[in-house]
């Protein structure tokens, strides 16, 4: 599969009236083909069975430098897999990807690739620091959706508390920024966090939520 071959597939299942759609509701200026997410995902899994990671870097790579709506997501999906033998590549190319997030469905499609890759190795949690000093809303938000997982544990390790209780750290930082995707991806954060460790979701709330947008604290607080 090369790319040129992939991205033909792609255009065969476009719309033209679905990508004005597209267009308009994301905002982000850029080509949209108007293929839907569930097509992308088989045509980038047709893709993606029987390639070398090597190979799977390289389309997913040449997908992403055309800047196109769907094929900046078919890239993510081709790299979208819990277990990858020797995916430092794969790690890299994503954490590449971030400073060109500008849309939250691309960002988080992305993010989705990149939290198998955290999980498969934490350390990489120092790389996702550095983007909580990014000038970028876009990139200090991808630090608090990269590591959602951690949100989900009911029996965390000790290393996935102190992971925890890091990123909480972070969105502690971020509670006076007043960007609405920065308030919602707290939210979500501390939302996820409380059906599991509603100790520490209320702690921070307690701690830091009259600096929250008031929609912010509502949805955080959903499940409290």
């Amino acid at each position: 599969m090369t790319p040129i071959e992939a991205l033909s597939q792609l255009e065969a299942a476009g719309d033209s009236a679905r990508a004005a759609e597209m267009a308009a509701y994301h905002k982000a200026a850029r080509p949209y083909l108007g293929v839907p997410v569930p097509v992308i995902t088989d045509l980038a899994k047709s893709w993606r069975d029987g390639l070398p990671v090597d190979t799977r870097i390289f389309l997913a790579d040449a997908l992403w430098k055309t800047n196109i709506h769907e094929a900046r997501i078919a890239a993510a999906k081709l790299l979208t897999q819990a277990r990858i033998a020797g995916d430092e590549g794969v790690w890299q190319l994503i954490a590449s990807w971030v400073p060109d997030f500008d849309a939250w469905a691309i960002a988080d499609h992305a993010c989705d690739a990149g939290e198998r890759r955290l999980l498969a190795d934490p350390s990489r949690i120092d790389t996702v620091e550095t983007w909580t000093r990014h000038d970028s809303f876009w990139v200090r938000r991808a630090a608090l959706v990269i590591t959602l997982p951690w949100t989900k544990q009911n029996f965390p390790k000790p290393q996935d508390l102190l992971i925890r209780d890091r990123v909480l750290g972070w969105a502690a930082g971020m509670a006076d920024d007043r960007e609405w995707f920065i308030q919602k991806a707290i939210a979500w954060w501390l939302r996820d966090l409380s059906k599991h460790d509603a100790t520490r979701a209320r702690a921070f709330l307690e701690s830091h939520g009259a600096r929250l947008k008031p929609f912010a604290r509502k949805e955080a607080a959903k499940y409290l």
